[in-house]
């Protein structure tokens, strides 16, 4: 059943999407848009890339917390509504608002729709309807970063563990899970096609996470 009440948390997990925290944080506290810097993008590895790693681990943190915060606006809602947290129907719920969410980091409302590529934010979403899922992407991520500092690998290799992890290792059920998970990579190759132009020629820029802050 649709409510005006979960229209409008689709609108709120939005808006929590819309937070430009690494335009924020740049301009607050470094006088940088990271925008103008780096990949262009409003996001945790270009703030790595631009600003450091206390920047970088600010932006990556809040961006996950906005996924996780958005998608658990369906506690909220009301079980008339979602149904019972176990039920397709409340999953699909959260899997709405975390889309919202996303679609708001992509493009923020704060920030002229100029946003980042929604890792985080994505990594957010899947904690939140999946924790043992999001570990299995944390331990696919963590090492391929950690051997080869291409963060773009580790997101698109993550992005696909997520549907596989879903259909051989937890067996669910909801099908719309998987097909979200399916989603999440044509969403991460699109929004990283140039990334995979650049790993393709071996020009993609890597990311050290000890790095310090970079003069500008």
């Amino acid at each position: 059943m649709i409510s005006l009440f979960s229209i409008s948390a689709l609108l709120v997990a939005y808006l929590f999407g819309s937070i430009p925290t690494a335009v924020w944080i740049g301009e607050a506290f470094y006088g940088v848009d990271v925008r103008e810097y780096g990949s262009g993008n409003a996001g945790a590895t270009n703030t790595f890339r631009v600003l450091g790693t206390k920047a970088g681990i600010a932006v990556m943190i809040l961006d996950i917390l906005k996924g996780f915060t958005a998608t658990s606006l369906a506690y909220f809602i009301g079980l008339s509504v979602t149904g019972p947290q176990s039920s397709t129907q409340f999953v699909n719920y959260q899997l709405a608002l975390g889309i919202v969410a996303v679609m708001g980091h992509l493009f923020p409302i704060f920030a002229g729709f100029r946003g980042g590529k929604g890792i985080a934010t994505l990594f957010g979403m899947i904690l939140a309807v999946h924790p043992g899922a999001a570990l299995v992407c944390v331990l696919v991520f963590v090492p391929i970063l950690l051997l080869t500092q291409y963060v773009s690998l580790s997101s698109i290799v993550s992005g696909f563990t997520f549907p596989l992890s879903m259909i051989f290792i937890f067996h669910s059920p909801i099908r719309s899970v998987v097909l979200y998970g399916m989603c999440i990579c044509i969403l991460i190759l699109v929004t990283h096609q140039k990334n995979i132009e650049r790993l393709l020629r071996g020009k993609e820029s890597k990311v050290d996470i000890f790095q310090r802050k970079k003069q500008n």
